[in-house]
This record gives C-alpha cells, sequence and structure tokens, in this order.
C-alpha cells in the first residue's frame, strides 16, 4: 500500500523537479487531442521514454500551463514498491487535495512504466471517463497496446514509439550540425561519426561514451531479467540464456536446430518453452524476428526469421563485430524508426539462394526493394546484390530499386532496372 503521506511526497516532490538537460527527439506529440485517448509512449528500457515525456512536459510549461496541473510518477521508483489499482486512485484524491484549483482546470497526468502495477487500465479509464485528465503512459512491453488493452483501453490509445537515437537526434547529441552541403573537412567528421553510430545510439551511452560498453551490459541485463525472468517468472534460467546466446549469435534462427543443439547438451525442454521464451524476447522489443515475405500470411509464419536487435550496442556486447552484419542491422532498426513493423510492411525476400534485405510494403502492395552493401567495388558482391534485386523487382512488379553503400553514390542501369546507390548517411538522414 502507497500511504496518503507517499503520494503527498512524490507530488510536492516533483513541483521542485528540475527537467534535465534534454537531446530534442524529432518525435513530435499532440498533448491537447481533441477526443479523448491516451497517448501510449512505448520502446525498448532506457530507449528515453522517460526523457521524452520530460520533453513533452517542458513544452507544456513553456506554453504557460501551470505546474500545478502537471504531475510526473516514476512506478518503479522505491516509494512505489508493490504499487497496486487502488493505490494509483489515492494519488488522484490527494492530488487534487494538493491542488485543489486543478480540480476545475485540465490535468496532464504521466504514469512511467505503467506496466508494473496490475491492472492499470481500468485506473486509466476510470480517469478518462470522469476526470478532465490527459493521460500518458510508457512502458517497455510490446503488448501495452495488446494483451493488457484487451478489454479497457482497446482503440481508445494514440501509440508512440521511442527508440534509441536516429542518426538525426544521434548528431544533434553530439553538437554535429547538418548541412546541406558539406566541405571535405564536414565529410570526414560525419563519417568518423557515423562509424561511431554505427556501435550503437542508447542515449546514455552517446552521451556518456566512455561508459559505454557498461552501460550496454546493464541494458542487455536488465532487459533479460527484470522484463523476462521476473515479469514472465522464467524457471528454465539457463536455457533462457542459451537462446539469448543463440539469437544474438545467429543471422538465421531454427527453433527446431536450437531444440537438437540443447538435447545434444543434455537439457530437456519443449520446444512450446522455446517459442515462449522467444516471444519474450520480442515483447521487450529489443530483438525483432523478420520473417520472408509472401503473398500468404500463413506462408509468411512458417518461414525461418532473420534475427535483428533495436541497437548495435547489444549486438557489439555480445561480440558481434562484423561491419556487414552490423550496417545491415542498422537499416533494419532506422526502417523500424522510420515507422515500419516488421512482418507487416517490412519482410526479407529469397528467391533461388538470391536474397533481397528488405521488402517495404505501402497499401497493400510492395513500394521498395533494399539492399545493404558496405563495400560495393569488389565486383563479385556488386554483381550478387544487383542480380537479387533485378530478379525480385520482376518478380513482385516493383521498380524501387535501392543499394544502401557505405559511400558510394550513384544510379545504374542493369537489365533494364534503374537501381539507386545511396550513403548510408544519406540515407539515414533522408526524412
Amino acid at each position: 500500500m502507497v500511504t496518503r503521506e507517499t503520494w503527498i511526497r512524490i507530488i510536492k516532490d516533483f513541483q521542485e523537479f528540475e527537467l534535465p538537460r534534454l537531446v530534442e527527439r524529432d518525435l513530435r506529440v499532440e498533448p491537447d487531442l481533441p477526443v479523448r485517448r491516451t497517448i501510449s509512449i512505448i520502446g525498448p528500457r532506457r530507449a528515453g521514454k522517460t526523457f521524452f515525456m520530460f520533453q513533452i512536459i517542458r513544452r507544456l510549461l513553456e506554453s504557460n500551463v501551470d505546474r500545478s496541473r502537471i504531475l510526473y510518477v516514476n512506478i518503479e521508483s522505491d516509494l512505489l514498491i508493490d504499487c497496486a489499482l487502488e493505490d494509483l486512485r489515492r494519488m488522484l484524491d490527494v492530488f487534487y487535495e494538493v491542488h485543489p484549483e486543478s480540480k476545475k482546470q485540465k490535468v496532464y497526468l504521466f504514469l512511467d512504466e505503467v506496466q508494473n502495477v496490475p491492472g492499470w487500465e481500468r485506473f486509466v479509464r476510470s480517469v478518462m471517463d470522469t476526470e478532465n485528465v490527459q493521460v500518458f503512459v510508457s512502458g517497455s512491453s510490446s503488448k501495452l497496446l495488446s494483451r493488457e488493452l484487451a478489454t479497457d483501453l482497446r482503440g481508445r490509445t494514440l501509440p508512440y514509439y521511442v527508440y534509441p537515437f536516429n542518426f538525426r537526434e544521434f548528431l544533434r547529441a553530439v553538437g554535429f550540425k547538418t548541412e546541406k552541403y558539406l566541405s571535405s573537412s564536414q565529410k570526414a567528421m560525419l563519417l568518423n561519426l557515423l562509424q561511431k553510430y554505427l556501435r550503437g545510439s542508447y542515449p546514455e551511452a552517446v552521451l556518456f561514451e566512455k561508459e559505454r560498453e557498461k552501460i550496454m551490459k546493464e541494458v542487455f541485463d536488465v532487459t533479460v531479467y527484470r522484463d523476462i525472468i521476473e515479469r514472465f517468472k522464467v524457471k528454465n534460467v539457463r536455457v533462457l540464456r542459451l537462446l539469448a546466446k543463440g539469437l544474438v549469435s545467429s543471422t538465421y534462427f531454427s527453433i527446431h536446430k536450437f531444440y537438437n543443439y540443447l538435447k545434444s547438451l543434455g537439457i530437456k525442454v519443449s520446444k512450446n518453452t522455446i517459442y515462449n521464451y522467444m516471444e519474450y524476447f520480442s515483447d521487450s522489443l529489443v530483438l525483432y524476428p523478420l520473417r520472408k515475405y509472401s503473398a500468404s500470411y500463413r506462408a509468411v509464419e512458417q518461414t525461418i526469421p532473420k534475427i535483428y536487435l533495436v541497437d548495435n550496442g547489444l549486438l557489439i556486447i555480445n561480440g558481434v563485430e562484423d561491419t556487414g552484419r552490423l550496417m545491415e542491422n542498422l537499416v533494419f532498426s532506422e526502417l523500424l524508426k522510420k515507422g515500419f513493423t516488421p512482418n507487416s510492411n517490412l519482410f526479407y525476400l529469397s528467391l533461388n539462394n538470391k536474397e533481397v534485405d528488405f521488402i517495404v510494403k505501402s497499401g497493400g502492395k510492395v513500394e521498395q526493394l533494399i539492399q545493404v552493401c558496405y563495400n560495393v567495388e569488389d565486383f563479385e558482391t556488386r554483381e550478387r546484390e544487383v542480380s537479387a534485386l533485378v530478379k525480385a523487382s520482376r518478380e513482385l512488379n516493383c521498380n524501387n530499386l535501392a543499394i544502401i553503400t557505405w559511400d558510394y553514390e550513384g544510379a545504374e542501369k542493369h537489365d533494364g532496372k534503374r537501381i539507386r546507390f545511396i550513403p548510408l548517411w544519406k540515407w539515414l538522414l533522408e526524412q
């Protein structure tokens, strides 16, 4: 139980809290909606959801909203251990007691990591129905908009996704100003920064670069322990850790092969358990299985997925240093940040041993085919990437073809198909 005195302390502390220095995120949220909707801020742990809430709060204050009409609550505070549904209800009563003048005005309520309170969605629904309150919730679970909201808030939320810095935000954080035209020295500096960006862009790791490895290991460990083992009450921790190692080290991942691998080690576990554990990793928003494109939904689900992580820093702390894989994973994570959804409008394609890294769909049809290639100067590599694009272009009736390179730019025709070669840094900066 959270006492009245504790809530008063939290409410009063926020009134005195000085908002930290913020790296402006590109994501924009309108805090005053014309309809009653809860704004859900979703993303992996430590990706910047809390600071994004602070960014919204700062804008409210700059638009002359009095601080007494704003309340931010971090549910993971040590003051709120075992916070329950009835405690949230008590919180709002105490808030109006401390700020009675706000009862007649619109209030902005921010609940950070809300999934830690069982039944929180019932409280939010009640507030939306009975009070003049705009609610913002954040969470580190992909289920924040599905399982938890299946009844009480279905269709009454607006989701916004916060990921580690995109390239523009990263450059903003390190103080590099982008311009349309670059001098030789600016270009050299930009490519140097791109090398750093290739190693990950979690905000803390960018801002405290000397502690990067320590920060990323902590992010990974906390994700595994708190968001997976504790939340889902995982019993076979050894299998979970072996699965984590297998997923990170694999480009493709077959549960059947992993099951046989465990069997060879004398570890008894059902395939259903492995499927569940893999789903837990996906739920934590750090790992994404990308499936092969097919016109049939059933066929898509039966394909062996390629494994991508939300940030290259998580690959590097697990021993992955291959530049080609890091570059491909980076393009995947940027497609996430651009709003594409794996296995909905984003896939990979394999045709007769020819592979296209990314298939992008829009409006029910294939919109773009993308290859990622670090070195297109190598003839065999270029031929492989180009021939796969041309074949897929004919199969899928798509002529928007791109190869993302490290720094080569141009446009070429191959077998009647125009292919655009675009440097990674330029593609990253495209809106």
